[in-house]
């Protein structure tokens, strides 16, 4: 496996993770805490390697060596996150077959601990994604669609709560405008909200109400456009309180992750690793005594 690594830990890095001031996380105790954030997104139902004489991606890949390397970093760090931006489903003829059932299983197998809804995740239809609910043992997070009067009514959350060493993170999860890429023969009366107006109320629920240490945002709005359309980066620019932003749908190939200043001149990591589970993102941030946090990010190649 291959990684490549990027260190943030400069001062404007540092000052872009700091901690809100005057709350001190940890005191009365000298240790230094790590969150490990481990994330996929757009894999497609790739359960298995790219074959050898792939011209692109040969060899890479594969649901059991994710299983490994997620193994292995819990191990080193127990209080590990895994987290994928959507897209799941479709891709492959295992997707054709089991409609959902073997992604799922399988995820929940390697432990993700939630995800957010991709395009491609209606390809079978609401009714399709809310049959194969019962095999995820993660949590589904949905913000901006209301699926009032559909199937998956319920099965969704707009947001969850984690802790991991005493650090709260909160995440939500953003999809992208259904209109063009769905029919509503397979969205049904599933509603759009806008992103950012969501995100103003998750964040503030996260970090005003929740008293969140770390906001994770999983989006499947797309990195970057040439028109003017909601993405990854202009919804960092346009926000407050999220520390990082996990994408998807354009399956973008990021080397580390971008950074870029929000509302409050405070800076916001954006990543993205690709597609097919080629890559797995890796974040690390540790939560120094005084209640700063820095970060570490890596892209390693499975």
């Amino acid at each position: 496996m291959e990684r490549r690594k990027f260190l943030i830990q400069t001062g404007a890095a540092t000052a872009l993770l700091s901690a809100t001031p005057g709350l001190n996380l940890f005191a009365g105790t000298k240790k230094s805490r790590k969150i490990t954030i481990l994330h996929t997104n757009d894999v497609h139902s790739h359960i298995e390697p790219f074959p050898a004489e792939d011209p692109s991606f040969a060899n890479q890949g594969g649901v059991a060596r994710r299983l490994t390397l997620i193994q292995n970093i819990r191990k080193e760090n127990p209080n590990t996150l895994v987290l994928d931006a959507g897209d799941i489903f479709q891709g492959t003829p295992y997707f054709n077959f089991y409609g959902g059932e073997l992604e799922f299983k399988l995820m929940s197998m390697m432990g993700y601990d939630a995800a957010t809804i991709g395009n491609h995740d209606f390809d079978n239809g609401v009714g399709g994604l809310a049959a194969q609910m019962p095999n995820a043992s993660f949590k589904m997070i949905s913000s901006n669609y209301d699926f009032t009067n559909t199937v998956m009514e319920g099965l969704t959350k707009p947001y969850e709560i984690f802790i991991k060493d005493g650090i709260k993170i909160g995440v939500f999860g953003l999809g992208i405008q259904l209109q063009g890429l769905v029919t509503e023969a397979l969205s049904k009366e599933t509603k759009y909200l806008d992103p950012l107006e969501i995100t103003q109320d998750m964040t503030r629920i996260l970090k005003e109400e929740h008293k969140c240490d770390l906001i994770i945002c999983l989006s499947h709005l797309g990195y970057e456009y040439k028109f003017d359309k909601i993405s990854d980066l202009s919804l960092a620019a346009k926000s407050r309180n999220i520390d990082l932003i996990i994408g998807g749908h354009t399956h973008t190939f990021l080397p580390k992750p971008e950074i870029v200043t929000n509302l409050d001149q405070k800076n916001v990591l954006v990543n993205q690793v690709g597609w097919a589970g080629i890559n797995v993102g890796r974040i690390d941030f540790e939560f120094d005594a005084t209640g700063n946090k820095s970060s570490t990010a890596t892209v390693i190649q499975v």
